[in-house]
């Protein structure tokens, strides 16, 4: 069964995604894609910058499932920032997914000319190519300096999110204007100190789940849409069994109180936006 949240645009998305980030091309990203989408899952999450968009359009193509089933997800990177560059980069992005469209297209970090772009991803999405239109890795601050200038409110915010650092002081930005906010390291990649921790574990033994489910329930319950990433097929399927139980609301408030308010990712730092174009070069 599939649950969706609906967004502020009137388009619907499936609340848990299935993520690609550092899956490779030409193999490994299409088996997992289709394991997923075998799996149940409608919504997968691919970046011009994973490098690996064609081979989830080809298991999308080659799953059977109707392409208006399937929610894709991609981002503009970096490099093609800036209105005429970022027009380009969204029709490389529908060739390398051999899609006509694109559910959710994302603007994926927010240094360089963003407001070129972002004007580049409405015009998108007025000519069809594109469903809905979104930001990722914007800190509330900048939110607030870029946003303002936006003639359309981003739909989603994709942000790194998990019970320890819920972005609470983001929320409550983002929770006014009905805009989601999508978490990427919903599992906190992989940290053991997480899975492991005595709240998550104790309610993991209660509704006979594993410590992953329980985290992504709570997060799909406290009204993010979660994308976890696995290559493990029995891990993808295992991640998407969490709608057949619910936690209470103590259970809710006793694991929102595990948010020590730090990521792993800091958008604010200085350098971050020259470290990351240099360290992708998605072309010549």
């Amino acid at each position: 069964m599939e649950h969706t949240v609906t967004l502020n645009d009137g388009n619907n998305i499936p609340a848990v995604g299935f993520g690609v980030f550092m899956i490779p091309n030409n193999g490994p990203t299409y088996e997992a894609t289709l394991a997923a989408l075998r799996a149940g899952y409608r919504h997968i999450d691919t970046a011009a910058a994973y490098m690996n968009e064609s081979d989830v359009g080809k298991a999308v193509r080659a799953s059977g499932v109707k392409r208006e089933d399937v929610f894709i997800t991609s981002k503009l990177w970096l490099q093609d920032f800036g209105y005429e560059a970022a027009k380009k980069g969204i029709d490389t992005s529908l060739d390398h997914l051999g899609l006509d469209y694109m559910d959710l297209y994302l603007l994926h970090q927010p240094y360089g000319d963003v407001t070129g772009a972002w004007r580049a991803l409405e015009e998108a999405k007025k000519a069809g190519k594109i469903k809905s239109i979104g930001v990722s890795n914007m800190s509330p601050k900048f939110w607030q300096n870029l946003v303002p200038h936006f003639e359309t409110l981003p739909a989603v915010n994709q942000v790194e999110c998990n019970p320890f650092f819920q972005q609470r002081e983001l929320r409550k930005i983002l929770d006014p204007l009905h805009v989601k906010l999508e978490a990427w390291y919903p599992l906190g990649h992989g940290n053991a100190d997480l899975l492991n921790h005595s709240a998550i574990v104790a309610l993991a033994q209660k509704y006979h789940k594993n410590a992953g489910q329980i985290i992504l329930r709570f997060e799909v319950q406290d009204g993010l849409i979660t994308l976890p990433k696995s290559t493990n097929p029995q891990r993808i399927k295992s991640n998407l069994e969490i709608f057949d139980f619910e936690l209470s609301a103590e259970e809710m408030q006793s694991l929102r109180a595990l948010d020590t308010g730090k990521g792993s990712h800091d958008p604010d730092a200085p350098g971050v936006g020259e470290r990351l174009l240099n360290a992708y070069k998605i072309h010549d």
